[in-house]
């Protein structure tokens, strides 16, 4: 079964604003949603989700069953896959970019438990995390034995390393951007020369028809 596309895709460019959010939204059976999310390279983010799916009885969302799974698949800025899994009806996902700029996420129900929905529709309630929010911090102070200090410095590194890499992001988007003005910049002026010679051209061409033509009647 072929899966459409939204008309739109859910645009996210929060990262640098905000490197951690949640949000739910709504799919039919064949409705696939897109997410895209700015993302320096070398990266982690970290995905989680939960479904729910309306009951006419209750008129409300319940706990999805277990048959109903999510697939997710992730894209980076070149389009190449860089994930693409079937979930269960709550999950779990994580990736690593490699490649700085914007990643694609998209999520749809699974194709064969459509019978599951029977004709309702599904809400999924996402959260994604990026960079040092990935990390689980009381489960490191455990694991390494680090105090309250210890692991507040640890925690201010991490976020100085996740702020360098946004910086260098930010740099890399401008260095993209001057280099598309410059080349649009150059198109320009070749193009306003184009012109300008096609006018001359075009001038001494008819210059020389118009001696030609009063020529021939004798005009001159």
């Amino acid at each position: 079964m072929m899966l459409s596309v939204a008309p739109a895709a859910l645009v996210l460019a929060v990262a640098w604003i905000c490197p951690s959010y949640a949000l739910y939204f709504h799919i039919g059976e064949t409705e696939r949603k897109c997410f895209i999310e700015e993302i320096p390279d070398e990266t982690m983010v970290i995905g989680k989700y939960r479904t729910q799916l309306w009951d006419k009885t209750t008129n409300s969302f319940l706990p999805s069953t277990p048959g109903l799974g999510m697939h997710v698949e992730i894209k980076d800025p070149d389009a190449k896959i860089i994930l693409s899994r079937q979930y269960g009806s709550d999950g779990r996902f994580t990736f690593t970019s490699h490649t700085p700029g914007e990643h694609q996420i998209c999520l749809h129900s699974n194709s064969t438990k459509m019978a599951l929905f029977a004709g309702g529709k599904l809400r999924v309630h996402l959260e994604i995390q990026v960079g040092e929010h990935t990390n689980n911090y009381p489960e490191i102070a455990a694991k390494d034995k680090l105090t309250e200090l210890q692991l507040r410095v640890r925690q201010l590194l991490d976020q100085i390393e996740q702020i360098q890499k946004e910086q260098n992001y930010q740099r890399y988007r401008e260095e993209r951007f001057r280099m598309t003005s410059e080349s649009t910049n150059q198109r320009v002026l070749w193009w306003s020369i184009a012109q300008t010679l096609i006018l001359i051209i075009t001038g001494i061409w008819q210059m020389k028809h118009l001696k030609s033509f009063f020529e021939a009647k004798k005009l001159v």
